[in-house]
């Protein structure tokens, strides 16, 4: 893996010098481009994460996790993504973006029924916010959850839904009060294989491993208990993991970028051109040094951001200029990668177009570049 361990504990090191050459074993590059090519989801990687007890960094010990901090965390998810950064999405969406969403809004019995299994590997979930006419404005959704007895009754469409052709349970933001925008927002737990649930997948540029999928609510019937984080509370709730969903994008980021530089690297010394490796050319060695410049900037605010984290800071400003950084970068390193190995990076026997491929949502998902941008004016008072 291309950069400096300064900085990391002994621990952390581990995690990079454990990791990698499991994954390498598990999920070998023909594999991976296998996989890509049918539009298949990890199984045997992600369960072998879970078997390695990954899947527990972020939660409690008393459900089998292992408490880590925010650095751990960091680290792990970038190492992950060096090796494949759909892996790492698919790790991001149950463990992260569905099972934090468990940890901090569900009841008791919710958490013990769900958590143990989340950290196993034989549950998996994911987060159902989008809507066709709604993205980036979140207070805006129309998903109805109208209140029937013990139960409440969800009617209408979530698109976008990374993972949700393989979850087994849906965090389905709703509104249970109509006229109160943000504030009238609740989040659900919903069983996937509900009665009046329809997964539809959708066929995207890249990541085709954890593709994203249309998913259609018909008078879907949830138990009150089901509730996550209150009833109205799902703003608050949502708002919470922000700075966590950003730090995770970037972290994946980061991994990729490293990945492609390597990657890139390995192949320009290898080919030849009027006589010796093209690595020597100054045209492509400034690439590679602008690569280098982009992928230790991004990683030096990462790991700062994850710090500030752990320290209790609430850096939303930090969260979103580092998503936006590392965001962009990779699609840069990744475009770049392509441009040094020609024609041979735009075939499909070779993973740099994937990578390419796989970077371009960077800046879209997860709040856009323009949004976080926004987020930055306002946080300096602007």
């Amino acid at each position: 893996m291309n950069n400096t361990e300064f900085g990391l504990t002994e621990e952390q090191k581990m995690i990079r010098e454990s990791i990698l050459p499991m994954l390498a074993e598990v999920m070998p590059s023909n594999k991976i481009r296998e996989l890509d090519e049918a539009y298949e989801f990890p199984f045997e990687a992600y369960q072998a994460l879970a078997d390695g007890g990954w899947l527990g960094l972020p939660h409690e010990a008393e459900y089998g996790g292992a408490d880590a901090s925010w650095k751990d965390f960091t680290v792990f998810v970038e190492t992950v993504a060096y090796h494949n950064a759909q892996l790492a999405s698919a790790w991001l969406t149950t463990v992260m973006y569905g099972g934090m969403q468990v940890k901090h809004g569900g009841s008791e019995a919710l958490k013990q029924e769900i958590l143990p299994g989340l950290i196993k590997g034989d549950i998996r979930l994911a987060l159902c916010i989008t809507e066709p006419e709604t993205g980036s404005d979140v207070s805006s959704i129309k998903t109805p959850a109208k209140e029937d007895g013990d139960h409440y009754i969800i009617t209408g469409q979530k698109v976008y839904i990374t993972c949700a052709h393989v979850a087994d349970h849906l965090v389905v933001a709703t509104k249970t009060d109509p006229g109160a925008g943000h504030k009238g927002i609740t989040l659900f737990l919903v069983n996937a294989k509900s009665p009046g649930i329809t997964i539809r997948p959708l066929k995207g540029l890249g990541r085709k491993m954890i593709h994203t999928n249309e998913v259609y609510f018909d008078a879907v019937k949830v138990p009150k208990s089901r509730i996550l984080g209150g009833l109205n509370g799902g703003w608050k709730a949502l708002m919470r993991g922000l700075n966590f969903e950003r730090l995770s994008l970037a972290a994946a980021a980061c991994g990729n970028m490293a990945r492609i530089i390597d990657y890139a690297a390995q192949y320009a010394k290898d080919r030849t051109q009027f006589g010796e490796p093209i690595s020597k050319f100054q045209a492509i060695s400034h690439k590679f040094a602008d690569m280098q410049i982009m992928a230790e900037s991004s990683r030096s605010l990462l790991y700062r951001v994850a710090d500030m984290l752990d320290a209790g800071e609430n850096p939303t400003m930090h969260t979103s200029m580092l998503k936006v950084l590392a965001c962009e970068n990779n699609v840069r390193c990744a475009d770049m990668g392509i441009q040094i190995m020609g024609g041979a990076g735009y075939m499909n026997d070779h993973e740099m177009q994937m990578y390419f491929r796989d970077s371009r949502v960077g800046p879209i998902g997860g709040g856009t570049s323009e949004i976080m941008r926004s987020v930055i004016a306002k946080q300096m008072g602007l």
